[in-house]
């Protein structure tokens, strides 16, 4: 699990008050589709757990703000993490290697829904397959809008907030996203 605790928690965030308990249950529910959007975004492993692993620790400096206010605020410190994170490899790899490129990536972690027969399991594993790869070749803009207002269910105000745009913003990079996405993926059909 990638939720931990701050090294030296306040009084009303100690690990025995309520409100760090429900901090915690937001970051372990939320853990899991972040890791997904960081690693979609940076496309490595590790870099992704380490994104999703800091702005969790961010977000316990938030605590006391209203449980209202922490998802489009943890995706707003995600975000910016993963910027970070991309700018800093960009910078690194053009120094390290020719095309950029961070080399093969690995196999898509995803387990099939338990009940699905083989063949429908392989169907789920290669429609996955091809959403995260139609999604990383979508701009980061397109693909941020459409992971937190489509996949996240984030309203446009919320999204907006995570991203640092307007509303209109959003709505724009969502549209292209779709059009772009049903281009990739209308011969999967």
């Amino acid at each position: 699990m990638l939720v931990s605790t701050a090294p030296s928690p306040s009084p009303e965030t100690s690990p025995s008050s309520p409100l760090a308990a429900t901090l915690d249950l937001f970051l372990a529910d939320i853990g899991p589709r972040a890791f997904r959007f960081a690693e979609a975004g940076l496309r490595h492993r590790e870099d992704a757990l380490d994104a999703v692993q800091d702005a969790m620790m961010k977000m316990l400096v938030y605590a006391d703000r209203p449980a209202a206010e922490w998802t489009p605020l943890f995706w707003s410190i995600l975000r910016r993490r993963i910027v970070d994170l991309q700018r800093r490899a960009g910078f690194r790899l053009r120094w390290l290697l020719p095309t950029g490129d961070r080399g093969e990536e690995g196999p898509v972690d995803w387990a099939p829904d338990h009940g699905a027969g083989p063949s429908q399991a392989h169907d789920q594993r290669e429609a996955y397959a091809r959403l995260v790869g139609a999604l990383r070749n979508l701009p980061a803009r397109q693909r941020e809008a459409f992971t937190l207002r489509v996949l996240e269910e984030l309203d446009v105000a919320d999204t907006a907030r995570a991203m640092g745009c307007s509303e209109g913003s959003v709505k724009t990079h969502l549209s292209r996203a779709r059009d772009a996405l049903q281009r990739q993926l209308e011969e999967f059909r």
